[in-house]
């Protein structure tokens, strides 16, 4: 794993498939919808903004929800089990992990050290881009983003 960085997210439209998976059943889901998204961008002529990814909407356990797709330049039309979604805005950690992806939890793990030390608090979600395929000689490159909740004592101080 790289540098853990704090950045600001920016929001970005999403083209996915999402589903409650058995995290045994996860690569082919994501193999299966990302094939599925790109044949209906394809079709409607939605451009791809960057490489796949996979949001995830719980924590894993014997299952995960999860939405995987693409970042998109404009919202796609609701075609078959494709929708519009999106990645959120704000304050975020991200670290790029290079290893294969049943080493991505120490990667987690490690994010979630660096929170804990400087006083924040994960999101609900968070999301990997896959920035290299498995197959790369160097490993597979897994971008890990993760947001920051929300302060919601700092909002009320100055909002």
């Amino acid at each position: 794993m790289e540098g853990v960085e704090l950045n600001r997210i920016v929001p970005r439209h999403t083209a996915v498939v999402r589903a409650t998976v058995p995290m045994r059943g996860l690569p082919a889901f994501l193999s299966r919808a990302f094939a599925a998204v790109a044949d209906a961008l394809a079709r409607q002529g939605v451009h791809v903004t960057g490489p796949p990814l996979a949001l995830y909407r719980s924590a894993p356990g014997d299952a995960v929800d999860v939405e995987a797709g693409f970042p998109v330049a404009a919202e796609v039309l609701p075609e078959g089990e494709i929708r519009p979604s999106s990645v959120p805005g704000g304050a975020a950690i991200e670290t790029v992990h290079t290893g294969p992806y049943d080493t991505l939890g120490d990667a987690y793990r490690q994010l979630a050290g660096w929170m804990q030390r400087h006083g924040r608090h994960p999101a609900d979600l968070s999301w990997e881009s896959y920035l290299t395929g498995p197959d790369d000689p160097a490993g597979p490159e897994t971008l890990i983003v993760w947001p920051i909740a929300e302060d919601v004592t700092a909002v009320a101080e100055h909002g």
